[in-house]
Formats: C-alpha cells, structure tokens, sequence
C-alpha cells in the first residue's frame, strides 16, 4: 500500500479561508499518531514544537508557525492545534483497511500566507515519512 494526497480544496467564507486534504497512508492509525502529537513526529515533516502539551486545552508552539492551545484532542484520532495569527490546524485520522489510515486535515486561517502549495508539499513529506518507519 502506498499513499497519497488525494485532494486540496480551499473554500473562503468573509476573511477565513479553509483547505482541506484527504491524505491516505500506508500505516496504522497507531502508527501515525506520534507523527501528528508529538514534538519528534512533528518535527520529521511539518516543523518543531517547541512546547506541545498533548491534552486538551494544552499550550503548543510550532516553530517559525505560532504559539496557542490544543482544541481538540482524541488519542490516536484527532489533533488539533488553534495558533495566533496562524489559525486552526487539525488533523483526524480514520482507519482505511487493515493496514492503513486516513487523514482528513483542515487548516482554518485569515492570511493567504499559507498556501494550498505549501501544505501539499508537507502532507506529502509526512506520507514519505510514515512509509519508511513501519
């Protein structure tokens, strides 16, 4: 099983833009989860954390993104991280199979700095990742 990104789609309501990727993976949700939670997963494709309290309502500072609170978090599932001046990003893992996931990631932002481009090619780096630590 190989992944893949299989979509990017920005809707825009008023000054919030919202884009959306579906990302299948060719790993266990439980597999995923580290790469999404915590400070060395995040930091194998997307960037440092700095600080990442892995609890609801725990700070997070992503390096060179923002500094805020986890908004949602279920083990294994959903993480997501609300962050000044870089917005809402969430990440909900599915099950696809026996040996797979399914990440629907959301990035809720105000500024246009963070483009479909940019993401796709991180989402992508995390696909690399997660299939070469089984």
């Amino acid at each position: 099983m190989t992944g893949s990104v299989e979509q990017g789609v920005i809707q825009t309501q008023g000054n919030t833009h919202i884009l959306h990727f579906l990302v299948r993976l060719p790993r266990v949700m439980e597999s995923v989860w580290p790469a999404l939670s915590t400070p060395e997963g995040l930091a194998g494709w997307f960037t440092a954390a700095d600080v990442l309290e892995p609890r609801l309502g725990g700070a997070v500072t992503l390096r060179d993104v923002g500094a805020g609170r986890v908004t949602a978090w279920d083990v294994e599932r959903v993480a997501e991280y609300t962050l000044e001046g870089a917005g809402r990003i969430r990440f909900h893992l599915e099950r696809d199979g026996d040996r797979g996931s399914i990440l629907r990631f959301t990035h809720e932002y105000r500024e246009e700095a963070h483009s479909e481009q940019r993401w796709r090619a991180r989402l992508e780096k995390l696909v690399e990742t997660v299939a070469a630590h089984p």
